[in-house]
């Protein structure tokens, strides 16, 4: 008999939990003959919803009709999987994992450690999500004995799961009119974590007087008509204070679909991508512009450098080691901004990456001049990444702890279900 999976999460949301929704749908997809899916879709933020009528967004919206059906008829589930920041996890059923995209600087705050208590699985998107939650400790006192525990840290598995490759035939072509032959490209969404006031800043510095271009793909919350005006006045008005200049910067707004996407990736006159984050749990774009051979310019820290470093053999020792395979910006660790402090979820003493500036210019200067050098390394990192983070390698990393916990712990379903006193249904 199928084993029933509830996953709660923003699985219709224009948005990076919205993604990680719905991979986690395509994992568990891949095992429709061991769980039976059922979806409870939530917001994120003020980030708007897919719209695109596919098979994909029928099959969602069946489930969550069914799932509406089968909740107001009593039915129980087996496991629940929750998706989102750990302060929204609660006991749902009998096996409980959370899948969080974790955070982007150097500490989890206290109430993550404590809600992952309430998890009997936790998935993260990279090691730097997972590292960070397993090396965060507190001094903490319980509350119903008054000890005070000196070392509070995350006991619960936890397991890294990547995205998988995305290899888009570009059937549509954005129709971009772009005037020089060398262009660097930066998507990102508005905010302090992005960075992309510095990306943007320093680049026309660099370039003032030079035959280069920059596209931005750019959006605040949404891809709404009020959302691109913001966007276009914030942009001129960081423009505004350079005067004359040569080099290009064009903005993209709005929703596009994902082969219009691999054609951006693929443009001619688009050489690489950068960004000065100050932290990724994962980092979809970097990710994507890999899977479309694109060089990158980014930091060495957090999530991205899961996909960023790949082994290759000493030619002397012709032992393995772990080459970088992007253009790296010097950084330093320094404490997060008052305005990037989130209450419960970014700590006010965590710390996160800031690029040097120096550094980053000398880097766009180097992709400009060493491009062949950078492009070659490109393709051997896509060839990598292809050969190890396919679907098959990525769902069944994702799916196999699920199932495990399920066949372990048969006996707690069953007493679970037995305690609820609630009717099967089919």
């Amino acid at each position: 008999m199928k084993k029933r999976i509830l996953v709660k999460g923003p699985v219709l949301s224009r948005s990076g939990y919205g993604e990680q929704s719905r991979f986690a749908l395509k994992c568990l997809r891949s095992r429709e003959d061991e769980l039976e899916i059922f979806i409870i879709p939530i917001n994120w933020g003020k980030c708007g919803w897919v719209w695109e009528d596919n098979e994909e967004r029928q099959w969602i919206d069946e489930q969550i009709k069914k799932t509406a059906m089968y909740v107001a008829q009593g039915g129980q589930f087996d496991v629940s999987l929750q998706i989102g920041i750990p302060n929204e996890w609660e006991k749902l059923a009998p096996i409980n994992v959370g899948y969080t995209a974790g955070i982007e600087t150097t500490k989890v705050s206290p109430q993550w450690v404590e809600k992952s208590y309430l998890m009997d699985h936790i998935i993260v998107i990279s090691n730097h999500s997972r590292n960070t939650f397993l090396d965060t400790t507190y001094h903490a006192t319980d509350r119903q004995t008054g000890q005070v525990i000196e070392d509070f840290r995350c006991q619960t598995p936890i397991t890294a799961v990547n995205y998988c490759v995305r290899n888009y035939d570009a059937k549509s072509h954005l129709d971009i009119e772009l005037d020089y032959d060398f262009n660097f490209l930066c998507c990102a969404q508005m905010g302090p974590r992005k960075n992309v006031e510095n990306t943007i800043k320093w680049f026309v510095e660099e370039f003032h007087d030079q035959e280069v271009g920059l596209v931005v793909k750019l959006n605040w919350r949404n891809d709404s008509i009020n959302d691109r005006y913001a966007t276009e006045r914030m942009l001129k008005n960081m423009l505004n204070d350079y005067g004359d200049r040569k080099c290009k910067v064009y903005l993209l707004h709005g929703s596009m679909k994902s082969d219009e996407i691999s054609s951006l990736y693929k443009h001619p006159k688009i050489k690489s991508f950068i960004t000065l984050t100050h932290g990724e749990g994962f980092g979809l774009p970097i990710f994507e512009a890999v899977c479309n051979e694109l060089p990158v310019i980014a930091p060495d820290w957090s999530g991205h450098v899961d996909f960023l470093y790949m082994p290759v053999k000493d030619k002397k020792t012709k032992k393995e080691k772990q080459k970088a395979m992007f253009t790296k910006v010097d950084y330093q660790l320094g404490p997060v901004p008052p305005n990037a402090v989130w209450e419960g979820v970014i700590q006010a003493d965590s710390m996160w990456c800031y690029s040097d500036q120096g550094s980053y210019k000398m880097k766009l200067r180097e992709m400009r001049s060493k491009y062949d050098h950078k492009k070659n390394q490109a393709k051997k990192l896509k060839k990598w990444v292809f050969e190890n983070f396919s679907e098959e390698k990525q769902y069944a990393m994702f799916t196999d702890p699920i199932l495990e916990l399920l066949k372990d712990n048969t006996e707690e379903i069953d007493n679970w279900l037995e305690s609820l006193d609630v009717q099967e249904y089919d």
